[in-house]
C-alpha cells in the first residue's frame, strides 16, 4: 500500500484558510468526510480533538498532524491542508502551521495502513519534501510530490535497521564510540511514536553516535533491542507517553535511562544529551 492509496483528490486542498486551530481541525475533517472514509463527523471530530487534549500534534516546523482512531473511521484514510497564511495551532514550537495531514484509523485489527501512515510521519520530518508540498501548483502535482517520496524512501523497518553508524574521527563533537538505544512509543502509536524515533536518530547521526531505536507503536514491537545491546549502551532514551513494554529487560539498566515526552524529543532532540 502507498501512502497516496489513502489520500484522494477530494481530500486536499491547497489554499485553505482556517482562523484557529478549531477551524483547522474541522475543515480537514470535512475533507476526510469528503472521501467517504467516517462514519460519524462529530464522533470523529471529538476523538480528533480529544487527542489534541492530550497533547499538541503540532509538531513544529509548520507541520501538524491531527490524528483519531475510532468506530467512526470505516476505512484508513487522508486529509491535507497547505495553508498559505498559516495558522496558530498550539505548535511545539509556537510557529504557525502551514502543512496539516489529518489521520483517520479504524478501531479494528487491521493493521495494513500503519505502516504508510507511520512513513509519512517520518516524510513530513523531511524538509525539501515540505517544500515541494508547498510549492505544488495543483492537486496532481501535491500528489506526484508525494508518491515520488514514497517511492525513493526506505520503509519504515529499513530506516529503524539503520543503526546511523558514523565515523566518530568525522564529527564536530568526536564523541568516541559510545552507543545509544532508545524505546519510543505514544498514545495512538502512528505519528509521534515514529516521529520521535526519526529524531532521535538525526540528532545521534549529527553528533556522530551509533543507535539503535526500538518502537513500539500501533504494529506492536519494531526493532526490539536484544539483551546485548542494552547492556552495552551508555545511554538509555525513554521517549514515551505510555508504559514500556518488557520494561523489565531494563531493570539492571536502570542508571542508564533518560526519560522524556515523545513531544520533547521531537521539538528538541539535543534534549537526550543534556
Amino acid at each position: 500500500m502507498r501512502i497516496t492509496d489513502l489520500l484522494s483528490a477530494s481530500s486536499i486542498d491547497l489554499n485553505a484558510k482556517p482562523l484557529n486551530k478549531k477551524e483547522a481541525i474541522e475543515q480537514a475533517v470535512k475533507l476526510m468526510a469528503a472521501s467517504g472514509n467516517i462514519t460519524d463527523i462529530e464522533a470523529y471530530t471529538k476523538q480528533v480533538i480529544a487527542r489534541e487534549e492530550e497533547s499538541t500534534t503540532g509538531v513544529g516546523e509548520g507541520i501538524a498532524i491531527p490524528h483519531g482512531k475510532c468506530s467512526a473511521v470505516s476505512r484508513p484514510g487522508l486529509a491535507a491542508m497547505i495553508i498559505r497564511d498559516g495558522v496558530d495551532y498550539d505548535s511545539l514550537d509556537g510557529e504557525p502551521v502551514n502543512v496539516l495531514f489529518l489521520i483517520a484509523a479504524p478501531d479494528s485489527e487491521d493493521n495494513v495502513h500503519l505502516d504508510v501512515l507511520s512513513k509519512l510521519s517520518v516524510l513530513l520530518m523531511d524538509e525539501e519534501f515540505i517544500r515541494k508540498l508547498k510549492a505544488a501548483k495543483d492537486i496532481g502535482e501535491f500528489l506526484e510530490v508525494i508518491d515520488n517520496a514514497d517511492s525513493e524512501s526506505k520503509s519504515i523497518d529499513e530506516r529503524l535497521q539503520d543503526t546511523g553508524t558514523y565515523n566518530a574521527g568525522n564529527s564536530d563533537t568526536n564523541p568516541a564510540d559510545r552507543y545509544i538505544v532508545a524505546v519510543t512509543s505514544c498514545p495512538t502509536g502512528i505519528a509521534h511514536t515514529y516521529m520521535a524515533a526519526e529524531a532521535i536518530k538525526k540528532v545521534c547521526k549529527k553528533k556522530g553516535y551509533e543507535c539503535k531505536v526500538e518502537t513500539q507503536g500501533a504494529l506492536g514491537i519494531e526493532n526490539q533491542l536484544k539483551a546485548k545491546e542494552i547492556e552495552a549502551a551508555d545511554l538509555i532514551v525513554f521517549a514515551n507517553d505510555v508504559g514500556v513494554s518488557k520494561a523489565e529487560r531494563f531493570d539492571a539498566c536502570k542508571d542508564k535511562i533518560k526519560k522524556f515526552s515523545p513531544h520533547d524529543v521531537i521539538k528538541n532532540p539535543d534534549i537526550i544529551f543534556e
